[in-house]
């Protein structure tokens, strides 16, 4: 385990310069983490050449297509001032994209090949996929269903679908997500603590996905940043996606803090904004005109009633299944229900039910080893296509 001993922290002065130059005077100090810089990050001589002379095209005088890569400053702020409302957090660290799995990927190659992974087990297949892509991986072992180089932090009812930090193995980079997809668990404030303080002991980064934060009705935390000591070891990302139905529109952000440091001191949102303005253009203008109506005092509200139709999808879903005597998680603060079959495949559970009731659900075992025995269930759908599902399921399962 990582020594929390000062020394370990010490900077050099030229890295101490630097984050005096990009934190400023009255920051939170001057922690960096242990992940190393993407080397080939370094070989880059200038800035991304097309945003040096297209500025004027971000009047409206000069304006002919192209915008800001980072996006519109307007949706930039609404997103400062309504998401992150009292946490800190800067229009200039909000990155706008065309959601939340492109921005996965970026972060995946921001942070280059050599970094090592620790994943929830059971968790959403892209943090995995993109990690086999980018040469993280290592090996696939068929036996176990893991990847040689990937840590899996084990997420079930038995630990209150939080891993077991005492037992987890240092990564640089650990994916974490909550509301968790596919199960539906919403990290308490209690537990987040306990991520963040893991990360900063061991100097690791968390890829906080945030994508399902509006659905959380109780008192678990939206965003990663609720957390003290959280800006100087995450990462988040999120999406409009499941709020406010983005999912063929695609519009999402990333929030990249000035204090967060790479080993030698210098601050990853640089690199995030090259990574940015290298491979990407920007959010298409009538998406993110889209996303400021959302964010207006008028559409938010009208979003939130969205949400709360889902929510209750997923109530009736989650109400079905426990009738039924089947253990269920989720469906509270998140749009998705885990149904438990124990002893069962996965695979044999979703064929089952799809031959005898024409409803489609998604195998737990897509999403790790962890979710072999279960089923997501999904309730995005209207209301009346729900109802007639529970009354297929509670005919074929009663």
């Amino acid at each position: 385990m990582f020594s929390t001993s000062t020394s370990l922290f010490v900077q050099p002065r030229a890295s101490l310069k630097v984050q005096r130059e990009e934190i400023g005077r009255g920051s939170r100090g001057y922690y960096s983490t242990r992940v190393a810089r993407n080397p080939n990050l370094e070989k880059l001589q200038t800035n991304y050449l097309f945003p040096e002379y297209a500025r004027a095209l971000s009047t409206p005088q000069g304006y002919t297509g192209y915008g800001l890569e980072q996006g519109n400053k307007e949706l930039r702020r609404a997103i400062a001032e309504t998401i992150y409302k009292d946490l800190s957090v800067e229009e200039s660290e909000i990155f706008v994209s065309d959601g939340a799995q492109c921005d996965l990927s970026r972060v995946q190659l921001l942070l280059g090949s050599n970094v090592s992974i620790g994943v929830q087990d059971p968790s959403f297949p892209g943090y995995i996929d993109s990690s086999v892509i980018m040469g993280q991986s290592g090996d696939l072992k068929k036996e176990s269903g893991r990847y040689g180089n990937i840590k899996y932090m084990k997420c079930s009812s038995e630990n209150d679908f939080f891993p077991d930090l005492s037992k987890t193995e240092r990564t640089d980079v650990i994916f974490f997500c909550s509301p968790n997809n596919p199960t539906g668990h919403a990290a308490s404030r209690q537990q987040l603590q306990k991520l963040v303080e893991f990360a900063q002991v061991n100097g690791s980064i968390i890829v906080y996905d945030a994508a399902y934060a509006a659905y959380v009705s109780d008192s678990s935390p939206k965003s990663i940043y609720e957390i003290p000591g959280s800006r100087k070891v995450a990462i988040e990302i999120s999406s409009f996606s499941k709020t406010a139905g983005f999912t063929g529109v695609r519009l999402g952000w990333t929030v990249v803090p000035k204090e967060l440091l790479y080993l030698n001191g210098f601050p990853v949102i640089h690199d995030f904004n090259r990574i940015i303005c290298t491979s990407f253009n920007g959010a298409s203008n009538i998406a993110q005109a889209g996303g400021l109506a959302c964010l207006s005092p008028e559409g938010f509200k009208e979003v939130m009633c969205m949400v709360d139709y889902y929510k209750e999808n997923a109530k009736i879903l989650v109400d079905t299944f426990t009738s039924l005597g089947l253990r269920v998680c989720g469906g509270s603060n998140a749009p998705y229900v885990w149904v438990h079959f124990p002893g069962s495949k996965s695979w044999n559970v979703f064929n089952w039910i799809l031959d005898k009731t024409h409803i489609i659900t998604v195998p737990g075992i897509g999403f790790g080893p962890a979710g072999e025995g279960y089923i997501r269930v999904s309730a995005f759908g209207h209301r009346e296509s729900i109802l007639e599902a529970s009354k297929r399921l509670t005919t074929l399962l009663c």
